[in-house]
């Protein structure tokens, strides 16, 4: 049960690490460039995705055992 908290925690915090460094990255384009090159943009929307469907899959599963376990 201690591995999989660790594993939550790893998830999540990739998921969050992802977004901050996708905001970041813009944040730098655009101060340095004036301008977001549309690479970035892909990998801001990847990074999105990628973190919410980190955080939506593990409520929807939450979802589903707390309906079976009733």
């Amino acid at each position: 049960m201690e591995n999989q908290k660790g594993f939550k925690i790893s998830q999540y915090a990739c998921a969050v690490l992802l977004i901050v460094s996708s905001i970041a990255l813009v944040a730098y384009q655009v101060v340095v460039i004036d301008d977001v090159a549309s690479g970035l943009l892909y990998y801001v929307a990847q990074s999105f995705l990628l973190a919410g469907s980190i955080f939506g899959l593990d409520q929807y599963i939450r979802i589903i055992n707390k309906y079976y376990k009733n």
